[in-house]
């Protein structure tokens, strides 16, 4: 039973992520338990077996951005211990979340993916913001710990390092690859740690005249 209920969650995955691969490729329109069952060898009935419908692997498509996002955060705490490092570990891994993923912005941003289903709508915003929180709990602990400038607020800090990756994705996206993104990314990030590292006190010379 438990290698049965293990082939199960394997093949779900498997199924899921070459559902992310057709999406990417040509769209959400294009997705069909057909074409799935082509790509993995499957018949239409071996999808059934996991998925009731092409909403149901809507779904799972996006419990995989999610569980991957959020993992990038942890990645990134196992990684450094300073929450400014931190910070930068999760651009890094948001980067590579966008190269690695053309489906994503095909997803998150599709009127198709959103039609008639306004919990997708809800459950996306609460995805992010769950995001949110956890780069806003790492700016406030930055702040603790003199990296970050006491009077920056943590939420609008956590919005400007979405702005260096979502834009910058889109254009990726639109530019099929051409715009560099983890150039972007690089210059960005040094920019934004100006802009909310402490500043430096101006010594003042009391040498006598």
């Amino acid at each position: 039973m438990a290698d049965e209920k293990l082939d199960t969650k394997i093949r779900r995955e498997q199924i899921a992520e070459t559902a992310m691969q057709i999406v990417a490729s040509q769209g959400i329109k294009r997705l069909s338990i057909a074409a799935l069952a082509r790509r993995i060898g499957l018949v239409p009935s071996g999808i059934y077996r996991h998925f009731r419908s092409k909403d149901e692997i809507l779904d799972a498509i996006l419990d995989r951005i999610e569980q991957r996002l959020l993992a990038n955060v942890e990645a990134a705490r196992a990684e450094a211990a300073d929450p400014l490092e931190i910070l930068h570990g999760v651009l890094i891994r948001h980067v590579r979340f966008i190269r690695e993923g053309r489906a994503i912005p095909r997803i998150i941003f599709s009127d198709d993916f959103h039609d008639g289903r306004p919990d997708r709508r809800k459950r996306v915003l609460k995805m992010f913001r769950q995001y949110q929180a956890k780069l806003v709990e790492l700016i406030r602990q930055a702040q603790q710990q003199g990296k970050i400038r006491a009077e920056i607020d943590p939420e609008i800090a956590a919005l400007m390092i979405f702005g260096i990756v979502v834009p910058a994705g889109i254009l990726w996206h639109l530019t099929d690859g051409g715009f560099d993104v983890t150039r972007h990314a690089k210059r960005a990030w040094t920019l934004f740690r100006e802009m909310v590292q402490p500043r430096e006190t101006p010594q003042i010379n009391n040498c006598e005249q």
